[in-house]
């Protein structure tokens, strides 16, 4: 593998591929569409640079159409580690499938040819199955509760590995109290992030009753609470890792806006923002 610093993310989103220098921003788009497919790379030729510099897509150093996309136009490109771990029958047959389709092009053409030029037309260039998270994101909650118990709501902020915002989520929870909110806002992170294929995941909370218990390291005396507790254990254990730490309110301030915005929704109802730096 070559020099992280020279690292490069190649993502196809429907017909333009775009090509990333900051993996917190390739993170970001796939919170926001699943669908896009990426290829990490090394040391882009600077020609390849230049013939693609004319092309813009949001975030990325430059970008093409996939049509245009011929043989090592990007250079050797191994499958991305944001991609779900595969098995090793699916792992020969992607491998396979990748060499095939991007290391074949028309035989003896100019990779950096006009793509106005006749070529065959290869529809699955650099098609992969669907992109998850292999990176640890941080998820932030907080519940609110405007007379515990009253008006209440659930808020949740998360993060990509390096601390950028990539997505704000906040629930309507009808009346209830401080701590059911807690409860909801975390299982309502957990249930989004999971919806998102989000496999390693850091939570922060300033709810030390939630994290306490989420731990084990405090019984749940409430029968309530021991439900909510269950369903968020039930939650956890999907995840390939999971860590949960309390911390002060005021290193909590994102996740409480958004509790205090939920506060005013009607019960039910969901609201969501995914950031597109």
């Amino acid at each position: 593998m070559g020099d992280e610093k020279d690292a490069f993310y190649v993502v196809r989103k429907g017909d333009i591929v775009g090509l990333y220098k900051n993996s917190a921003d390739v993170q970001a788009l796939l919170m926001c569409d699943p669908s896009i497919t990426v290829f990490k790379g090394y040391s882009l030729p600077k020609e390849t640079e230049a013939y693609l510099n004319s092309r813009g897509l949001k975030n990325s150093i430059c970008s093409i159409g996939a049509s245009s996309v011929k043989t090592d136009l990007f250079g050797p490109l191994a499958v991305c580690p944001f991609q779900q771990p595969a098995s090793d029958k699916e792992k020969a047959v992607q491998m396979n499938s990748s060499e095939k389709r991007l290391q074949h092009g028309a035989g003896g053409s100019n990779p950096f040819s006009s793509p106005q030029q006749n070529q065959p037309r290869r529809e699955n260039a650099m098609a992969v199955p669907p992109v998850s998270s292999y990176c640890t994101f941080i998820l932030e909650f907080d519940g609110a509760s405007k007379g515990n118990p009253g008006q209440a709501g659930a808020g949740v902020v998360l993060r990509a590995a390096n601390g950028s915002l990539v997505y704000r989520l906040r629930e309507g929870l009808g009346i209830a109290t401080n701590n059911v909110a807690e409860y909801r806002s975390l299982i309502l992170g957990l249930k989004v992030a999971l919806q998102k294929r989000i496999t390693h995941i850091s939570v922060k909370g300033d709810s030390k009753l939630v994290c306490m218990q989420i731990q084990g390291l405090w019984k749940t005396k409430n029968q309530n609470m021991a439900d909510l507790c269950k369903v968020a254990k039930e939650l956890k254990d999907k995840f390939t890792w999971f860590e949960i730490n309390h911390v002060e309110r005021e290193w909590n301030p994102e996740a409480d806006a958004q509790a205090n915005l939920a506060v005013y929704l009607p019960e039910g109802e969901i609201q969501e923002e995914c950031e597109r730096k």
